[in-house]
């Protein structure tokens, strides 16, 4: 059985404004909504636990899970502290076996498409972990502490992740426990099974898969989903 979590717990304070991030309208819907939508149309997820800050769970239900006629197929999970708590409270609210794949994706990515999702789970099935990820196409520079660029790395060899990222339930799991143990933050899932020595393998992504950060980045997702609806 295949398994999804949707991580929508964050402040969104890049974002600004009175409203968070997932329940900012997307094409008339709230963005969160559009995420569930497409995972759940896809036909391919056991069911999608959804975590949400914890004074946030009665509007997500209200105002995203019940609309969409989600009851059945959301489980709505509490976040924690930060986004690598709430994976885990999610990961704890998952009724799957060790084998079974899990996405883990952003919810605040709205405009994820469900070939992705399909690709993604046959690259965890066949590999164990993998990432959506995208190569990067600027110059990237690194600086040293004053500001001045120490070197021009080899965007060759550079992708930028972004979820879905796969995983078996059981090294998922594994991962996240001994990061908790030894007090270990991450800035995403993959990097959890990395540090163990656990290989992860790119699965090409899509350039449309923007997640939600800047005021802009709206009218940005705006413009793309009526792009791909009109």
């Amino acid at each position: 059985m295949n398994w999804a979590i949707i991580v929508a717990a964050g402040k969104g304070l890049r974002m600004g404004g009175d409203v968070r991030k997932p329940y900012l309208l997307l094409g008339g819907e709230p963005v969160l909504g559009r995420t569930l939508t497409t995972f759940h149309r896809s036909g391919q997820f056991e069911e999608l636990v959804v975590v949400v800050a914890a004074e946030e769970m009665a509007t997500c239900r209200r105002e995203v899970i019940e609309p969409l006629g989600l009851e059945d197929a959301v489980r709505l999970v509490m976040g924690g502290r930060e986004r690598q708590d709430s994976v885990f409270n999610g990961l704890q609210a998952c009724r799957g076996h060790d084998d079974d794949p899990v996405l883990i994706h952003d919810g605040v990515r709205p405009l994820v498409r469900a070939e992705l999702l399909t690709r993604c789970l046959a690259a965890t099935r066949q590999n164990g972990a993998c990432i959506a990820a995208i190569p990067a196409s600027d110059t990237l520079k690194q600086i040293g502490p004053d500001g001045r660029i120490a070197q021009t790395l080899d965007r060759d060899k550079l992708w930028r992740a972004q979820t879905p990222q796969g995983f078996r339930l059981g090294l998922i799991r594994a991962a996240h426990r001994q990061a908790r143990e030894e007090g270990f933050q991450g800035t995403d899932d993959a990097q959890l099974l990395e540090r163990i020595g656990q290989p992860v393998f790119i699965v090409p992504g899509q350039r449309s898969n923007i997640k939600l950060t800047h005021p802009d980045d709206l009218p940005l997702a705006e413009a793309i989903w009526q792009h791909l609806h009109n």
